[in-house]
């Protein structure tokens, strides 16, 4: 028995490496093909720590313990199902909902505040910088209300058109920090 928690305690760890080294070439080269199989709580990460800890606590039980071969089992097992859902729960939920995107799209500007960094001329185009995130985007800009709108002024995005844009003055009347 101690030859199958060995190997499920090596199994593990290689599983566990083959899988951050080449998953993402595996999943490439599939192209989503065993995607129907996938289970959230049976994430790879989550797998693997189960058949390590599993093969680790029948090891360790056999070794230092004088269990029998069947409450050793049921005990590495139950092991191994508790130390899953941790790893699932304290560490493979949180990241899949850490997970942040710099992509936007141009429709999301829309109502944003931004700042002229190029004049904006009554009728032509300008450049307008936007804050999205931790970083500040630079974007073509016309006048919405077709009035100059010199540089360093802070304006509103009213819509967006063909890539473009547009943009009226940013009038903080109440003193409103935006």
């Amino acid at each position: 028995m101690e030859a199958l928690y060995l190997g499920c305690l090596v199994g593990g760890v290689l599983f566990a490496l083959v899988t951050v080294v080449l998953g993402d070439l595996l999943s490439t080269a599939l192209d989503g093909i065993l995607d129907f199989l996938s289970l959230d709580i049976l994430k790879p990460t989550v797998v693997a720590s189960a058949i390590t800890v599993f093969g680790g606590a029948g090891i360790l039980l056999t070794r230092y313990t004088e269990l029998n071969l069947v409450p050793n089992l049921i005990i590495s097992i139950v092991v191994a199902i508790f130390i899953a859902v941790l790893v699932y729960f304290f560490y493979v939920k949180p990241m899949e909902n850490s997970e942040n995107s710099t992509g936007y799209s141009i429709h999301d500007l829309v109502g944003k505040i931004g700042e002229i960094t190029i004049p904006l001329p009554a009728i032509g185009y300008g450049e307008v910088m936007v804050k999205i995130g931790a970083t500040n985007v630079l974007h073509i800009a016309s006048s919405f209300e077709q009035h100059e709108i010199p540089v360093g002024t802070r304006v509103v995005i009213v819509e967006e058109a063909d890539g473009v844009l547009r943009v009226t003055e940013f009038d903080n009347t109440r003193g409103d920090e935006v």
